[in-house]
């Protein structure tokens, strides 16, 4: 690991984006504030793409597409995505609704199955999921580790796939994750070799279903795992590094708070590109 400030200016020029977590990354407490969300068109301004990219639901993705300043967005942990064509919101999912809906009647059978044993309720964002079901484990209820980890390794025996973030854990049938999402999608709109991608791109996030995406060159740590402090700045403080490292010198309504010790915190990694084991 190293600090962004360490990034070489030839390396900075190299990237032509940057894909995002939301939570605890540029959503404090699962709400976008001002800071946060100027801080994205100051690193469009920079020349920079943007792609959010989120364990989060698909209807959020929608919602993110039209109104964010993100060439597209990737959701559910890689498996639906959302571009913009002209003035429409065109929607990735390699599914037809009706297996979507079948394979999401098992997974809340598992889940409700796994939360009744384990004490753990049902995300308050599961109605507009397409393609997984989640369980709240730290956005508005805490379940213990030992908890979590038992309810993986249930879930996993009855072949279902796990992701475990900072608030939920995610039941899938899908064998994506943020790095294959967000590759296939640069790959489907922007033409990007899979490999050339990796280098071209770095991506920002701080949870475990973030993991994935150390198959990048530049692994961004964008932000904490809960219960420690958030501060409202660390998007603006990672937009106003970036883009001064690109040559937009001294704009503070980028910086917002580079200097603040969340900034000085913010770190890449150059080294790791070899893709994790299976989850």
């Amino acid at each position: 690991m190293k600090p962004l400030a360490a990034l070489g200016a030839d390396e900075a020029r190299a990237l032509v984006g940057l894909a995002f977590d939301l939570d605890d990354t540029v959503l404090d407490g699962g709400a976008l504030g001002e800071a946060a969300y100027g801080a994205m068109f100051r690193m469009r301004e920079a020349g920079l793409e943007l792609v959010a990219c989120t364990g989060r639901p698909a209807g959020w993705g929608e919602v993110v597409q039209r109104q964010w300043p993100v060439a597209a967005t990737v959701t559910e942990n890689g498996a639906v995505a959302f571009s913009r064509e002209g003035g429409r919101v065109r929607r990735l999912d390699a599914l037809a609704p009706g297996e979507r809906r079948l394979r999401r009647a098992r997974l809340l059978e598992l889940a409700s199955e796994l939360g009744a044993r384990h004490g753990a309720a049902l995300a308050d964002d599961n109605a507009a999921r397409s393609s997984d079901v989640t369980l709240d484990i730290g956005e508005h209820a805490t379940v213990a580790p030992a908890a979590i980890a038992a309810m993986v390794a249930e879930a996993r025996a009855r072949g279902v796939r796990t992701t475990v973030s900072s608030v939920h854990l995610h039941l899938t049938l899908d064998g994506d994750d943020k790095a294959s999402g967000l590759l296939r999608v640069l790959g489907e709109l922007r033409g990007e070799d899979a490999t050339r991608a990796r280098r071209r791109w770095a991506f920002a996030g701080d949870s475990g279903n973030d993991a994935a995406a150390s198959r990048l060159r530049h692994h961004l740590r964008g932000g904490q795992r809960r219960p420690a402090p958030r501060s409202p700045h660390r998007a603006a403080a990672l937009a106003g590094a970036a883009a001064r490292r690109r040559g937009l010198r001294g704009d503070r309504r980028a910086s917002g708070g580079v200097a603040s010790s969340h900034a000085a915190r913010t770190s890449v990694n150059g080294a790791s590109t070899t893709p994790p084991g299976p989850p």
